[in-house]
């Protein structure tokens, strides 16, 4: 190496040290070194499970020309990637990368039944919030699409172990029977609704959400709550839909005599006020 050589090095170290990346994870901040490759997996520098289906080195986030980046080393699963406004996003296939260009950086992925949310922090980020953003490389400006209110309430369902915990960290997704007795539906009903709902995303170009030309992915659920929690279409604010009266469910016999006893009652003191 030149004497050039070693100065442009050591201002690139410099710069890279100014423009710091740190990881989050259920609490725990790790700093991530400029000159070294940064594992999140089974087995790597963040081990954030024991999980069978997780790869040992999943992803991998490194400098590369003036640049931090994500890529996806695995050789199955997929990563949901979202900036901190949940207004872009990009789906991370297994060989993929891309530049991580904002300030925070969410990354979902799926492993088995368990979803796992990383969050990234970069403090010299190349776009600020209020940046526009052009769509490429896979990565989407987030549209707006409208879902009934049944149709929320069934992903609401499904995303509640993870809007409901704080932080980042791990959850499980339910199942459709455990997720479809949440609402009080029939398991058929809920997988109907389902299929709805991964049409209605499958047809503006959501992925990961079909297995092949009609047959519907394997992992759809998880897929959806990613989808979903990454593009703010359910928040935790959300939660308290799921013990209101749902709609579709009218009230039963029972609470419908209650509800008139209470106004018999209530009649004659009106009455009397009268």
């Amino acid at each position: 190496m030149t004497d050039t050589d070693a100065v442009h090095s050591a201002a690139a170290i410099a710069q890279a040290e100014i423009d710091g990346l740190t990881v989050e994870y259920c609490g725990e901040w790790f700093r991530v070194d400029p000159l070294m490759v940064f594992g999140v997996g089974r087995e790597a520098e963040l081990s954030v499970d024991d999980n069978p289906f997780l790869h040992r080195r999943f992803l991998e986030i490194g400098r590369v020309d003036g640049l931090w980046w994500l890529a996806n080393v695995g050789s199955r699963l997929a990563a949901t990637v979202t900036d901190g406004g949940g207004r872009v996003q990009a789906w991370l296939a297994p060989g993929a990368r891309l530049p991580i260009v904002f300030g925070l950086l969410t990354v979902i992925f799926t492993a088995g039944p368990t979803t796992y949310e990383v969050i990234l922090h970069s403090s010299q980020p190349t776009f600020l919030d209020n940046d526009p953003v052009a769509s490429a490389n896979g990565v989407t400006t987030v549209g707006t699409i409208t879902f009934t209110a049944t149709q929320k309430l069934l992903i609401l369902a499904l995303a509640e172990p993870m809007l409901a915990r704080e932080g980042s960290g791990r959850s499980d997704i339910p199942t459709s029977g455990a997720a479809a007795k949440r609402l009080g539906w029939a398991t058929t009903r809920f997988n109907r609704k389902l299929d709805n709902v991964c049409d209605k995303l499958d047809r503006v170009g959501v992925q990961g959400l079909r297995g092949g030309i009609s047959t519907y992915a394997t992992n759809r659920r998880a897929r959806l709550v990613e989808y979903a929690i990454a593009s703010r279409i359910v928040t935790r604010v959300d939660l308290l839909l799921l013990d209101g009266p749902h709609p579709e469910h009218p009230p039963s016999a029972a609470n419908a005599d209650a509800a008139n006893a209470d106004a018999a009652n209530a009649a004659p003191e009106a009455r009397h006020a009268s």
